[in-house]
């Protein structure tokens, strides 16, 4: 996957490189969340519209890193996924469990709106 990090309106915007298949990736992600949770950073928003793929090494990493954040007081939602990528949260119910917007702008917003 490899990743880009940016910030919008307070909220830690992770972009994918390409696909989401675990591996390296998530043990860097999930050192990368550390960093961030003892910054006191506990919002981020995963941007998924470069990834036409993910295997269940990769799903395995967002559900890690939700529960990560989560733990910490924070949330991850999604933004831009792709259909293909769409169809695997649904096939495995996780759409339930993750929230996901269209774009990065309504994810970041969501934040907000919960005050």
């Amino acid at each position: 996957m490899n990743f880009d990090v940016s910030e919008l309106d307070g909220v830690t915007v992770i972009a994918s490189r390409g696909n989401v298949l675990g591996g390296p990736d998530g043990s860097d992600l999930h050192d990368f969340l550390a960093d961030l949770r003892e910054a006191g950073r506990r919002t981020v928003v995963m941007d998924l519209s470069a990834a036409q793929l993910m295997n269940s090494s990769g799903l395995g990493m967002l559900v890690s890193a939700l529960t990560t954040l989560r733990n910490a007081g924070g949330d991850l939602r999604l933004a831009a996924v792709p259909e293909r990528v769409r169809s695997l949260f649904v096939i495995t119910k996780l759409d339930r469990v993750f929230k996901a917007y269209p774009t990065v702008e309504e994810a970041v917003a969501s934040f907000e709106e919960r005050g």
